[in-house]
């Protein structure tokens, strides 16, 4: 049903958006990778894609924080595959600080990976899918879009902002076959998260099954991680004919969190 599409995923060089550049080039999309990390790592990743999937990959290193790479980004992606058909804002930075101690310049970064490059991203791709008649745009928001914490003003401001902007794509484009859905994870066995955890179970001496049950405490009442691929399995239903009347939704997949 995909097979052709050009997929652009940010932050797809590793943890979530690695897991949906390859659900996606599995349906047949041609993939744009976008992140930052080690570039023998991410041109392995990229061969891998073309060569398990018979499709067409490239990667492309813009910082998000900058509106003229994100530029050169689109651009790119138009040049190389004839416009973005589906686009996912995936990329995002987060720091944890309460509000008085936290720095002006990870206040400033958050907005503009996490918030602004969404905008910009979605802006420079929508005259494309609607001549084309066909978009998909997806932003992958977080549970945290649905409700609050402590210590971590700049995720929670940014993921809740991302569905408003969800919400007023999806009215402004309901008309002209493009959709524009918020997919809502819970934990999932990312990079970061998987850090965090590891720096747990060293402070506190647990072993993994005993930090996995107190990390989860107050978080996903099913006890385990969101498999990441259950979120690519979710974000390409989006994309597909199916879901073509779902548009402008949040979507958690939380293992139950958001109902608690």
């Amino acid at each position: 049903m995909l097979k052709g599409r050009c997929a652009l995923i940010t932050g797809s060089t590793q943890g979530l958006g690695q897991a949906m550049a390859r659900r996606l080039a599995a349906e047949g999309c041609n993939i744009v990778l976008n992140g930052f990390g080690d570039p023998a790592e991410i041109e392995a990743q990229r061969s891998a894609l073309e060569a398990e999937h018979g499709i067409r990959a490239l990667h492309h290193g813009a910082d998000l924080a900058e509106s003229r790479q994100i530029a050169d980004l689109i651009e790119t992606a138009g040049r190389e595959f004839g416009g973005v058909d589906i686009l996912i804002n995936n990329a995002v930075v987060r720091h944890f600080a309460p509000v008085e101690k936290f720095q002006p310049e990870d206040w400033d970064r958050a907005l503009a990976v996490n918030l602004s490059a969404a905008f910009h991203t979605t802006r420079l791709v929508l005259a494309g899918m609607r001549a084309r008649g066909f978009g998909r745009i997806l932003n992958i928001s977080s549970v945290y879009g649905l409700f609050g914490g402590v210590n971590r003003v700049d995720y929670i401001t940014t993921k809740t902002a991302l569905i408003g902007l969800t919400r007023a794509v999806a009215l402004e484009t309901a008309r002209d076959n493009i959709t524009c859905n918020a997919i809502c994870p819970g934990s999932s066995p990312s990079p970061a998260i998987e850090q965090r955890l590891q720096d747990f179970m060293a402070a506190e001496g647990l072993a993994r099954d005993q930090a996995m049950e107190r990390f989860m405490a107050g978080r996903q009442p099913s006890g385990r991680f969101v498999a990441m691929e259950s979120v690519a399995a979710l974000a390409a239903f989006l994309c597909s004919p199916g879901a073509a009347d779902i548009t402008g939704a949040a979507l958690p997949v939380d293992g139950g969190w958001s109902a608690s």
